[in-house]
Formats: structure tokens, C-alpha cells, sequence
């Protein structure tokens, strides 16, 4: 079993989408007509994450609160000593990102914590990128 997709609620459809795209190379790509607006984000053919109207923007069903969407950085093996952590965290100062990390040795694994863009009302959605050690 694995994670399909995530659906994220925004107020900033554009900014968030704008995000994503920069800072974790996903693509906008096909989603079917929905009657409210979004996008589906892809990583290679999976449409991964999808973004629909938060506040101010109906949808047609009421959703829970979203603590954070994690994601795992390390699937195609090209992670070796940490190489792909350590370009994440010059990508996100590059782009003037804020971050936090946590490291958990135990598990083998690097955490890199960022947020998107808030919203009008302030809010944000926290992201958690994971990387395996070696």
C-alpha cells in the first residue's frame, strides 16, 4: 500500500500551485472537469497532490482540518550519503524558503519541514519532505 494523492485546500490556488512546482518540480496535468476549480499535480504520471478552494470557494462538501502532507524524497534510489537532501535544502535557500529540519538517525532519515505560501486569512499548509539515509 502507498499513499495515492493528497488533497490540499487553499484560498491561493495560483500561489500554491506556483509552490509546488518550484520547490518540489511537480507539473500540473490532466484532472477531470469538476465543477469547482483546482489542479492535479503530478510526479512523473501520478497526480499526487490536488488542490481545490479552501475558504471563500465552495466545493460542495465540508473537509477536515489537514495537519501535514508528507513526502517521501527518496524513491528513485538517488539518495546516497544525503546528496539529495542537501541539494533540497540549497534549492529552498536559493528560492528564500524557510525550513526546519529533524533528523532521526534511528529511522535512517532526514526531515526538512517548509509551508506553503499562507492564504488570505494567514493559514498554510505545512509540508514534511522525507529522505532516507543510504
Amino acid at each position: 500500500m502507498h499513499l495515492d494523492h493528497a488533497t490540499l485546500r487553499t484560498a491561493d490556488l495560483e500561489g500554491t500551485r506556483s509552490f509546488l512546482e518550484r520547490v518540489l518540480d511537480l507539473r500540473p496535468g490532466y484532472r477531470p472537469p469538476f465543477d469547482f476549480p483546482g489542479y492535479w499535480l503530478y510526479a512523473g504520471d501520478a497526480p499526487i497532490v490536488h488542490l481545490i478552494p479552501g475558504s471563500g470557494a465552495a466545493v460542495g462538501r465540508a473537509g477536515e482540518m489537514l495537519d501535514h502532507v508528507a513526502f517521501r524524497m527518496d524513491d528513485t534510489g538517488d539518495n546516497q550519503n544525503g546528496e539529495a537532501y542537501w541539494a533540497m535544502r540549497a534549492k529552498l535557500e536559493g528560492l528564500a524558503i524557510p525550513y526546519s529540519t529533524m533528523d532521526l538517525p534511528d529511522l535512517g532519515e532526514r526531515r526538512l519541514f517548509i509551508r506553503t505560501p499562507p492564504s488570505a486569512g494567514g493559514g498554510a499548509i505545512l509540508l514534511e519532505l522525507v529522505f532516507r539515509e543510504g
